[in-house]
């Protein structure tokens, strides 16, 4: 059965009133999405630790590099989740997808923290985290795309503000990771973080999976899907006649990975280029997901008034315009107040562009093949600039020697994002 031809955002005319299971649906969406950040987030914000056990050289920035690089190859498998999860969810519901991916986030969570070391087991360790990655990759990929089309089918009068609640849970993912940074990094000595303590985050994000797999397995079905006329082949119908809309949706995603994993480097970077301590870089990091958590639903709601796409590029041209400044200033001023102001300041911006973007995005696609078409939107761009954005910018200052190099990933990931961000205005009529 083809996919509806209508204008995709015709289904936010749908006179739904409000769902009784609206919040109940945000919390279980908000809940697993913290869950797959926070597990991206910890093994990012523990890479120094995981290198020296996981993947020992006699060169600690090679062995960073790998570390890193087994944190980017994990996402080529986020297209194929968003293939397999995003199709499901289009063709079972998004209920079904929602447990699936939360399940398997789990197990790979579990294989990490529970992972023998190099020293312990030899080359098995590092296979072992490669395969957890794989698999937390692989259900990372269908999460975004089920979720945020499950928020936004219950409530497609305020799209922008409930897929909003979406980065917000993000923001706490990156907030969490930032305070067991900061508390392992100043509470234990380093014996006791490369012993056991870097283990006690992966356990702590356990804890989160049970109550997340138990809301999700109890809700009922987003009343939109419920109530559209299904497609048995979404990726078949977005192959044929929604690539535009495809390629369009993934340069959209570009600017907020940047931004995201921006804040994420910025602990590595501060320890690493500044010559800043752990606990500094971490609470600086607190203050970006801070902003993140508690101003995503303002400007999803701001959004669902004015429109996605003028925050989007008033975002984007900031980060073209501030980017190197910023990180000049603080190279030469490196100090935990000028981290903390360049952290505000990436957060904000981070948080104007990522809020309204979920909505847009669910805005390209159709009921019909809204799971996958958002699914492989998101991941192909976090992939391709998500995925290797650690490594990319540790390369980068290696091989030219220039601590701003940073900043050359962002402006090149800001200017793309533009387009994009134009490309769905003007030719898809995205307001």
């Amino acid at each position: 059965m083809r996919a509806s031809r209508t204008h995709p955002g015709a289904a936010a005319e749908v006179p739904f009133k409000q769902h009784p299971q609206t919040w109940r649906a945000v919390i279980s969406s908000s809940i697993g999405n913290a869950l797959e950040w926070f597990d991206v987030l910890i093994y990012s914000a523990m890479a120094v630790t995981i290198a020296k056990l996981f993947f020992p050289t006699e060169n600690q920035t090679v062995s960073l590099m790998i570390t890193f690089a087994t944190f980017g190859v994990s996402f080529f498998m986020r297209p194929l989740g968003a293939i397999v999860i995003g199709s499901y969810s289009d063709r079972v519901g998004r209920k079904a997808a929602l447990t699936l991916s939360i399940l398997l986030m789990m197990i790979g969570t579990l294989l990490i923290a529970i992972m023998p070391t190099y020293a312990q087991i030899g080359l098995w360790a590092p296979a072992g985290i490669v395969i957890a990655r794989l698999l937390q990759g692989f259900s990372a990929g269908g999460e975004f795309g089920s979720s945020t089309a499950f928020l936004v089918e219950h409530a497609p009068h305020r799209r922008g503000f409930f897929s909003s609640w979406q980065v917000a849970s993000q923001g706490l993912s990156i907030v969490m990771a930032a305070v067991f940074g900061a508390l392992l990094s100043s509470q234990l000595s380093t014996d006791q973080l490369e012993s056991w303590g870097w283990r006690i985050p992966f356990f702590f994000g356990l804890l989160i999976g049970p109550a997340g797999y138990y809301i999700r397995k109890n809700l009922e079905e987003s009343p939109e899907f419920a109530q559209a006329e299904a497609t048995s082949t979404p990726l078949s119908d977005i192959m044929r006649d929604q690539k535009m809309r495809l390629f369009i949706g993934s340069g959209t995603v570009i600017m907020a990975t940047v931004s995201v994993y921006l804040v994420v480097y910025m602990p590595t970077y501060a320890v690493k280029q500044l010559g800043m301590t752990s606990t500094a870089a971490f609470s600086a990091t607190i203050l970006a997901g801070l902003m993140m958590m508690f101003l995503s639903p303002l400007v999803g709601h701001l959004s669902d008034k004015y429109g996605r796409t003028p925050f989007m590029l008033c975002s984007s041209v900031l980060f073209v315009l501030l980017t190197y400044p910023l990180f000049a200033w603080l190279s030469l001023n490196p100090s935990f107040v000028n981290l903390l102001l360049v952290q505000g300041v990436v957060g904000f911006l981070m948080t104007m562009y990522f809020a309204a973007m979920p909505a847009l995005l669910s805005d390209i696609f159709p009921v019909q093949t809204r799971g996958t078409g958002m699914s492989l939107s998101y991941n192909i761009g976090v992939m391709l600039f998500g995925g290797f954005a650690a490594l990319t910018i540790t390369w980068l200052i290696a091989v030219t020697g220039n601590k701003l190099a940073v900043t050359f990933y962002v402006i090149f990931g800001a200017v793309l994002s533009v387009m994009a961000t134009l490309a769905a205005r003007y030719k898809l009529n995205m307001r």
